[in-house]
C-alpha cells in the first residue's frame, strides 16, 4: 500500500464524475465562444492599461518582446492545460489534474495555491476597479471622500501623495506630472515626511473615528464584489452573457487605442538598433515580462468551467488557446503603439496609455480608455471569482473541504451558491478594508507555480497512463513523455519569471503554503474521499 499522502484519484473515478448530469451537478451550457470570451475576460484587464508603463521602464521599446515572453510562458502552460481539460473535463483545473498524477498532497497544495491566484487576485482587482471608478467620477466632476473610497492605510497614503504632488509642483513648476523626474521629486518629499506634509494629509483625509480609531472603507470595491457575486449565483449562462458583453466593450476599446494611437507613432522612438530597442538588454525584457505577467493571469480559469461545457473535449482547448493568442496579439500591438507614441524614458508609470493620449490633446480618448479599463476589471473579477468557486467545489467533492457547504448546488440556478456567496463576501471585505498591493504581487508567483506543476503533471500522466484517450494532445511530447519539449519550455519560461520576482515574494509564497499544510493535516486528510477507496 502506498503512502496515503500521495494517493492518486483514479482515472476511472474522474471519468465517471464527468458523466454526472443529475440535479446536484453543475449545468452544461457553455460553448467555444463563451469559453473564449471567459478567457479574454480574465486576461484583458487593467494590466495592459497600467502595468505597460512599469514594463516600459525595464524593457524600453522591447516591451513588445516582454509581452511575447510572458505570452509564450502562458502558451506552453496553456497547451498542457488543454490536454488535461479535454481528457478530464471536471471543475477544479490544475487541482484536479494534480490529483490524478501527483497525488493528494500535491493536489491540496495546488488547490491552496489557486486560492492565492483567484480569491486574492479578485480582491486586488476589486481595489483596482475602485480606483478607476473614482477616476470615472472625476470626469463628471464628482468626488468621493477619501475615507470612503479607500481603506484607511491606502486613503492616508493617497492623501499624502496628493499633497506631495502639490508640493512638488509648487517647488519646481518646470516638472511635468507623470515623468520619472516628477515622480522622483514626489518620492523625495514623501520620504522626508515633513510636519507640514503629515498635517495637510491628515486634514485632507478627514476620516471619522470609531472607538477612537480612524475609519477607512473602500465602498466601490465592496459593492462591485457583491454585484459580481450575485451574478455568479444566478447562473453560469447569465454570468457568461454578462461577461461576453463586457468583453465586447473592452476589446473595442483596445482596438480603438491601437487604431487611433497608430496615427501618432514615431518609428524613431523604437530605436534603430538593439541597444536602443532594448536599453537594458534581455535582462530588462525578462524583468518587464515578470512584472507585466499579471496582465495574463486568469486564462487558466477557463479550465475550471469544464463541468459546465457542452462539449468540453473539443471546446476547452479552443477556449484556452484562442483567448491566449487573441490577447497576446492585442498586447503586442498596444505595447508597440505606446512605445511608438512616447519615448520609453517619458512613458507615464501611473497611467501610461491614458496620459499618452492626453499629451496629444485627446482627452475624450483618455476617458474612453478609463471606461475600457473599468470594463476590463469587471470581467476579470467575474472570471477570478468563478474560478475560485469551482476549485472549492471540486475540493469539497473530494472531501478535502466540508461538502455540505462548499459543494452545495442551488436547486434552481445549479451553481455552487453557498461557496460563491462566501468567496464573494471575503473578496468584498478584503478589498474594502485591506491595503493589498503586496498580496497582488503574491498572485503572480502563485500562478506561475500552478503553471509549472501542470507542465510537470502532463508529462507524468503520459508515462503512467499512456493509453488513456486524449481528445487533445499537447504537441512536442515524444516517446511516452521521455522527451517533453513543450512542458520543459513551459517550466523554463515560467520558472525564469518566478526567479525575476525576487526572494521576498518567494518567502510570502512559502508562508502561504505552510498555512495551507496546517489546514490539510488538521482537517482534509481525515476526510479524504480518495483515501477510503480500494487501493488500485
Amino acid at each position: 500500500m502506498g503512502n496515503p499522502l500521495f494517493a492518486r484519484k483514479p482515472m476511472s473515478l474522474l471519468l465517471e464524475e464527468c458523466k454526472d448530469e443529475g440535479g446536484h451537478s453543475l449545468k452544461r451550457t457553455l460553448g467555444p465562444f463563451q469559453l473564449t470570451a471567459l478567457g479574454v475576460g480574465a486576461i484583458i484587464g487593467a494590466g495592459i492599461f497600467v502595468l505597460s508603463g512599469l514594463g516600459a521602464h525595464y524593457a524600453g521599446p522591447g516591451l513588445m518582446l516582454s509581452f511575447v515572453l510572458s505570452g509564450l510562458g502562458c502558451a506552453f502552460a496553456g497547451l498542457c492545460y488543454a490536454e488535461f481539460a479535454a481528457m478530464i473535463p471536471l471543475a477544479g483545473s490544475a487541482y484536479t489534474y494534480a490529483y490524478a498524477t501527483l497525488g493528494e498532497l500535491f493536489a491540496w497544495i495546488i488547490g491552496w495555491d489557486l486560492t492565492l491566484e483567484y480569491a486574492m487576485g479578485a480582491s486586488t482587482v476589486s481595489s483596482g476597479w475602485s480606483n478607476h471608478f473614482i477616476e470615472l467620477l472625476k470626469i463628471f466632476h464628482l468626488r468621493m471622500p477619501l475615507w470612503l473610497a479607500y481603506d484607511h492605510w491606502t486613503g492616508l497614503a493617497t492623501a499624502t501623495k496628493m499633497i506631495a504632488r502639490e508640493m512638488a509642483r509648487a517647488s519646481d513648476p518646470s516638472l511635468l506630472p507623470g515623468t520619472q523626474a516628477f515622480l522622483d521629486k514626489v518620492d523625495a518629499i514623501m520620504a522626508a515626511r515633513s510636519p507640514e506634509l503629515v498635517q495637510r494629509a491628515q486634514d485632507l483625509l478627514d476620516a471619522p473615528k470609531l472607538f477612537g480609531a480612524e475609519v477607512g472603507f473602500n465602498l466601490p470595491a465592496f459593492v462591485i464584489a457583491l454585484i459580481i457575486t450575485a451574478i455568479l449565483v444566478i447562473g453560469i449562462k447569465e454570468s457568461a452573457r454578462f461577461n461576453a458583453t463586457i468583453v465586447t466593450i473592452k476589446v473595442a476599446v483596445v482596438l480603438f487605442v491601437i487604431a487611433l494611437g497608430s496615427r501618432y507613432v514615431d518609428p524613431s522612438n523604437w530605436g534603430h538598433d538593439w541597444s536602443r530597442f532594448a536599453p537594458m538588454g534581455f535582462s530588462g525584457i525578462g524583468a518587464g515580462a515578470a512584472y507585466i505577467f499579471f496582465a495574463y493571469i486568469g486564462f487558466d480559469a477557463v479550465s475550471t468551467t469544464a463541468q459546465e461545457c457542452n462539449k468540453p473535449q473539443r471546446d476547452l482547448p479552443i477556449g484556452i488557446m484562442a483567448s491566449l493568442l487573441l490577447c497576446t496579439a492585442l498586447y503586442i500591438a498596444v505595447a508597440g503603439v505606446l512605445t511608438g507614441m512616447v519615448r520609453w524614458q517619458d512613458v507615464n508609470i501611473e497611467a501610461p496609455i491614458a496620459v499618452a493620449f492626453l499629451d496629444r490633446g485627446l482627452s475624450t480618448a483618455s476617458h474612453i480608455i478609463t471606461l475600457g479599463a473599468l470594463a476590463g476589471l469587471t470581467s476579470v473579477m467575474l472570471v477570478m471569482l468563478l474560478g475560485q468557486t469551482r476549485v472549492l467545489y471540486a475540493m469539497a467533492n473530494d472531501g478535502l473541504l466540508p461538502k455540505k457547504f462548499f459543494a452545495a448546488v442551488h436547486p434552481k440556478f445549479r451553481t455552487p451558491y453557498k461557496n460563491t456567496i462566501l468567496v464573494g463576501l471575503l473578496a468584498a471585505i478584503v478589498g474594502s478594508i485591506t491595503p493589498i498591493d503586496d498580496i497582488g504581487k503574491m498572485v503572480n508567483i502563485g500562478t506561475l507555480l500552478a503553471f509549472i506543476i501542470v507542465c510537470i503533471a502532463v508529462v507524468i500522466l503520459r508515462r503512467s497512463n499512456p493509453d488513456q484517450p486524449r481528445p487533445f494532445r499537447t504537441p512536442g511530447i515524444y516517446r511516452n513523455g521521455m522527451l517533453p519539449i513543450v512542458p520543459l519550455l513551459g517550466i523554463g519560461f515560467n520558472g525564469y519569471m518566478m526567479y525575476k520576482l525576487g526572494w521576498i515574494n518567494w518567502a510570502r509564497l512559502i508562508g502561504w503554503l505552510i498555512i495551507g499544510l496546517v489546514v490539510y493535516f488538521s482537517y482534509s486528510r481525515h476526510h479524504s474521499r480518495v483515501r477510503n477507496l480500494p487501493q488500485q
